[in-house]
């Protein structure tokens, strides 16, 4: 199976352990990753705040390039999927470019990673490759906003209550819990600008988890991710609370799972280290 590639900047700089996890999955289970010639950054961090005519633009440009490909798009990230969705959809209305793209139409099938693995790749090449139970393992799968939300832009079947992610950690053998949080706002970016508003919004995740009777927490964000594992110590100290919960990116658990030789050093890019509570649990 061969799938074009978009790993936006995240995968290439914050969240290289997220990337590199992707890679390693798609290699593992027979994907080629085609990664576009010449890709650009989606706007998502900015443009679309400031000038809605360039982050079309900057995202229908990926689209230009991923459509002369010919193939699916696999798009990791969540913002960077939601930008091209969004474009995508702009198109479909019946807008064309302001100047950087001349695409008028698009018809490549955007795919998120999740998505991708579960649907495409599917059960039973995920479960061929388990070589490790993640049984013991309780967590709750949490998907952000932007992969399901607002549907007319993701179609997603179901876009409060996904469930890919769940099922795809329970075929590795994880005990994966139900909560209502799975698409709540973590805050984004207001981590920077607002912070005393994103900490809170983190904490009723962190809270909500633990009252869940999960012991770890599955992103497939890089903003959500790094939201919920760079900021525990900090909210600690705001509540007094002691918060540790590892945050794991779903491709790292695959991992995990399938023992990629590379896991470990995924693992130690986290701010939360979660390499004690995986000794504990007896999966490293």
């Amino acid at each position: 199976m061969k799938v074009s590639y978009y790993p936006g900047c995240s995968l290439d700089g914050t969240a290289r352990e997220f990337g590199e996890s992707v890679e390693g999955m798609a290699r593992m289970l027979g994907v080629e990753l085609a990664e576009l010639p010449d890709w650009n950054c989606c706007g998502s961090s900015s443009a679309h705040a400031t000038s809605e005519a360039l982050a079309f633009d900057l995202a229908a440009r990926n689209l230009g390039i991923a459509e002369r490909a010919g193939l699916d798009l696999l798009v990791p990230c969540a913002l960077c999927f939601s930008r091209l969705k969004t474009a995508q959809k702009t198109i479909a209305a019946g807008r064309t470019s302001g100047g950087i793209s001349t695409l008028t139409s698009s018809k490549v099938q955007v795919k998120d990673s999740v998505d991708f693995l579960w649907h495409d790749v599917g059960e039973k090449a995920i479960r061929q490759k388990v070589k490790k139970s993640l049984k013991g393992l309780n967590p709750v799968c949490y998907y952000g906003c932007l992969t399901t939300r607002p549907p007319h832009i993701t179609d997603a079947p179901m876009p409060e209550d996904p469930h890919g992610m769940d099922l795809l950690l329970e075929s590795l053998g994880a005990n994966v819990k139900n909560w209502s949080y799975k698409t709540e706002c973590c805050g984004g970016s207001l981590t920077l600008s607002l912070p005393e508003v994103a900490h809170k919004l983190i904490q009723k995740l962190l809270d909500m988890a633990q009252e869940a009777g999960a012991d770890c927490i599955v992103a497939a964000c890089p903003m959500c991710h790094s939201n919920l594992d760079t900021w525990q110590r900090e909210i600690s100290r705001e509540t007094g609370k002691n918060y540790y919960i590892p945050i794991f990116y779903f491709t790292e658990l695959m991992g995990l799972s399938f023992e990629h030789p590379d896991t470990r050093k995924w693992l130690r890019r986290h701010s939360t280290d979660p390499l004690p509570f995986l000794r504990q649990k007896g999966l490293l």
